[in-house]
């Protein structure tokens, strides 16, 4: 009984210590995916990647090179995003970002179905009705930049965020 309670013993010593060097690779594996690369040509901003475009395109083309891409129009909903958006666009640059109203006019929405909250859009804007459905960033300095809705088939360059 002695020998089996001494091997038991040292098993469960073996098994306890192999557990605690899994738990410390699997945090050390979630740590390197929160701090992945992003992808040659992105930029990265936090634990998110964003990619803006060299060429123009349609508001739907747009997007669907972002998902081509596993992401997504970029999300702007916070002061710190908007000034990134301002970095990355550059000064007077048009840009496309993930801002609709096309399914209900009036009711601007982003790419993944959440409302509009916080907003930066420039004074007198939305203003299109239904001729203007998709949302645009323009930048008129390095540190200033708004948005404009405009007609989805309008070609400007993009922002995917993934």
């Amino acid at each position: 009984m002695t020998k089996e309670r001494d091997h038991l013993q040292t098993s469960y010593n073996t098994l306890t210590e192999e557990r605690e060097q899994l738990k410390k690779e699997t945090e050390r594996l979630k740590q390197s995916l929160v701090e992945k690369e992003c992808p040659q040509g992105w930029k990265k901003l936090g634990s998110r990647c964003y990619y803006i475009s060299t060429k123009k395109n349609t508001w739907e083309k747009s997007r669907q090179d972002c998902r081509d891409n596993g992401a997504d129009l970029v999300i702007i909903n916070s002061q710190d995003k908007q000034t990134f958006v301002i970095w990355l666009c550059g000064v007077k640059d048009y840009v496309w970002i993930g801002l609709t109203d096309s399914v209900t006019e009036g009711t601007w929405k982003w790419v993944d179905d959440t409302p509009l909250t916080t907003t930066y859009w420039n004074s007198r804007e939305p203003n299109g009705g239904v001729a203007e459905n998709c949302a645009y960033f323009y930048s008129w300095s390095s540190d200033t930049g708004a948005w404009w809705d405009s007609g989805c088939s309008d070609q400007y360059r993009w922002i995917c965020e993934k």
